[in-house]
């Protein structure tokens, strides 16, 4: 085979894997869910997170039932300990009431100019009124520094 061919099947092969290596990987708190809301996916922007600046989590996620109203609570960790906890209406990060089928459950926040850079796990758990459980996820982030230019 010549260069070129190894060459094309090269690039070939990376345009398919990369958009799959940087998506962001979702867990489950419970290794065998049963949730009503199942988390399809995960968006940051931008992803490293910089400190100082807006950051979007957007969560895309499928339900078989509607929705209209409910918690969610996000838990922050850093090496393991958590550092941080906010609870909002489920009806403020997205539009209910919500349908069955897909939606996508956004959250934006800057960060402070002093969070220090480094690795970070995010737990999301939302509820409904009653308390059952619709779903619990969490996935890792990356919190870096900005551009010297940025900060001033």
């Amino acid at each position: 085979m010549a260069a070129s061919s190894y060459a094309f099947l090269l690039l070939s092969l990376l345009l398919v894997l990369l958009p799959w290596a940087q998506a962001t990987r979702v867990q489950y708190c419970d290794h065998n869910p049963d949730y009503e809301v199942e988390v399809t996916g995960v968006d940051i922007s931008p992803e490293p997170v910089i400190r100082g600046k807006p950051a979007t989590f957007s969560v895309s996620a499928t339900t078989d039932k509607p929705i209209s109203q409910g918690k969610v609570t996000i838990d922050v960790y850093f090496f393991g300990i958590r550092i941080h906890e906010e609870i909002h209406k489920l009806c403020e990060e997205t539009s209910c009431p919500i349908p069955a089928g897909n939606f996508v459950l956004s959250h934006s926040q800057s960060l402070p100019g002093y969070t220090p850079p480094g690795n970070y796990m995010l737990k999301m758990t939302i509820v409904d009124p009653d308390g059952h459980t619709l779903t619990c996820i969490s996935f890792n982030f990356q919190i870096k520094f900005g551009s010297s230019v940025a900060d001033s």
